[in-house]
């Protein structure tokens, strides 16, 4: 029985909570989202201009989304699972 307790003692806790895991899960999913987004709009031949390129959805949507993701990361990293609200 001792030997159960002192393993209990040394096991070392985790740095987070598991509600801060999920949001880093899902920050990490919105920014692979926003890079997904964000690739594709070349051309095969490159003396033929793609305007693919300047799409809204490679310019505006997801660069915004890759920094959503950091923002939800930066949330996850600071939230106290323990706070009640």
């Amino acid at each position: 029985m001792g030997e159960k307790k002192r393993r209990e003692e040394t096991q070392m806790p985790f740095v987070f909570e598991r509600k801060n895991y999920k949001f880093m899960l899902i920050g990490i999913a919105v920014i692979i989202l926003g890079f997904i987004l964000m690739t594709g709009g070349g051309s095969d031949d490159p003396n033929v201009f793609n305007p693919a390129i300047y799409n809204w959805q490679r310019i505006r949507l997801a660069p915004a989304l890759i920094l959503i993701g950091f923002g939800i990361e930066v949330y996850a990293i600071l939230l106290n699972p323990h706070k009640k609200d």
